[in-house]
């Protein structure tokens, strides 16, 4: 009858509704999703110029997440890693994979070029810090 099986919470309206909006001034889906890719592109190209490795090959994978090895330099520990990259503001997330030490790094939501880029350098910083020697494969 045009009415919502359940009561909703307002909220949950306005959030899709702005979601929508924002949609539509990104130019709709194909805009997004080249966007997606080109937040991908950054990313993958500024993390390999660091020297780190993709879990998967880039000829096999999406545009959506990107899961990295972690650095074969004793150095290198990912709780500090993590919690570096969380207090300069960027979020990564542990890789969940069962046969390599791996994090992933999401290329979607409000995440544009310039974020990425700024990612990319905050990465850099942090290995810095913790003497991570990198070899650009």
């Amino acid at each position: 009858h045009g009415k919502l099986r359940f009561t909703t919470t307002t909220l949950r309206i306005m959030a899709f509704r702005q979601a929508m909006l924002d949609l539509g001034e990104e130019g709709g889906v194909r805009e997004r999703e080249e966007r997606y890719k080109a937040n991908k592109k950054i990313l993958d190209e500024g993390l390999r110029s660091l020297g780190l490795r993709q879990y998967l090959k880039p000829a096999i994978q999406g545009h959506i997440i990107t899961s990295f090895l972690y650095p074969d330099d004793p150095h290198f520990n990912f709780d500090r890693f993590y919690k570096k990259l969380n207090d300069r503001g960027f979020i990564i997330y542990p890789g969940k994979l069962s046969k390599a030490n791996a994090f992933r790094i999401g290329n979607i939501g409000q995440i544009f070029p310039d974020d990425v880029e700024a990612l990319v350098e905050a990465v850099k910083e942090v290995l810095e810090e913790e003497h991570v020697s990198m070899s650009v494969a």
